[in-house]
């Protein structure tokens, strides 16, 4: 089954408490994925930042919640014991715990007033089936940010000039640590214009090896024989090493096709360039920055 919305682990996640014992976080987890039948699969699926398991985002937030209203206590890091009221509202045997529940408590009033948010958009998160975790929203919110960039990117590479998009691949080559200086690569991309080869740049710095680049604003899907051609030009020129780039997509065969031949050839679709443009600060300006913080347990070791 999918991993449930965090709402969905209020009752559980306080029903396994309710022994009074104090439960470590990862003992919340696992009886939670058992509750819920989570598979392998379901357990591994990640937040889109991909630094921590979906599921056990969701538990932890509900366990937060949990605290805020003060269901359940944290007697120490990563632990957790069910309280009087807890234990209170379980004998009165709720079919359903979700946000409106907890808004008849008085501390998750002042916890949720606390979020800065409106309040249409509060609402509407409280009413929602699927209400999401902070990170969730943050996360979701940031890669469809993202998304319409990199369309925004792709846009301008096909808009602009052969000449510009060439500047473009010296940029981010650049960027990248490789050609050495930007007026080395400048000279290497672009110069030979035969054999099926656009241009040469250093590997590194030093120039110790060369990496040859055919860079071409395709509309359409590049397939096998485009590829084939490429790799069959790198021969001429007793190289071992190249990069495509399009503005398009690479297909299938010719994705197949580069895996097995002995030359390391390395395919770079429009989406890929757009993210390694966004990655290296190429063509796009900082607008805004978030740090989210979390707390420095070795700070307070002292008091846990």
């Amino acid at each position: 089954m999918a991993v449930p919305d965090y709402q969905s682990f209020l009752l559980p996640a306080l029903s396994f408490l309710s022994d009074g014992l104090e439960h470590s976080s990862r003992e919340v987890y696992d009886a939670m994925a058992l509750v819920f039948s989570l598979t392998d699969e379901d357990r591994k699926q990640l937040l889109p930042s991909g630094q921590q398991a979906t599921y056990e985002n969701r538990i932890g937030w509900a366990l937060t919640y949990l605290n805020k209203a003060k269901l359940c206590d944290k007697p120490a890091r990563g632990k957790f014991i069910i309280t009087q009221r807890g234990q209170e509202v379980l004998q009165n045997k709720p079919t359903k715990i979700d946000n409106k529940f907890l808004l008849q408590f008085s501390e998750f009033q002042q916890f949720k007033q606390r979020t800065p948010k409106t309040q249409e958009d509060f609402e509407k998160n409280l009413e929602s089936d699927n209400a999401q975790t902070p990170e969730e929203i943050l996360q979701e919110s940031y890669q469809a940010l993202k998304s319409e960039l990199k369309e925004e990117i792709l846009q301008r590479l096909k808009l602009g000039s052969p000449a510009f998009f060439e500047r473009v691949v010296v940029d981010l080559l650049v960027a990248m640590g490789y050609g050495g200086s930007r007026k080395e690569a400048g000279r290497a991309i672009g110069r030979t214009g035969d054999g099926g080869i656009d241009g040469i740049i250093n590997e590194d710095p030093l120039g110790l090896d060369s990496i040859y680049i055919q860079a071409k604003r395709w509309e359409n899907t590049v397939g096998r024989p485009v590829v084939q051609a490429f790799a069959g030009s790198l021969e001429g020129f007793r190289s071992r090493k190249g990069v495509m780039i399009t503005t398009s997509e690479f297909s299938k065969e010719a994705k197949d096709y580069v895996t097995r031949i002995e030359k390391k050839i390395i395919l770079i679709n429009g989406t890929m360039l757009a993210d390694l443009m966004i990655e290296n600060d190429v063509g796009v300006d900082e607008k805004e920055r978030f740090v989210v913080k979390k707390i420095d347990n070795d700070y307070f070791e002292e008091i846990l």
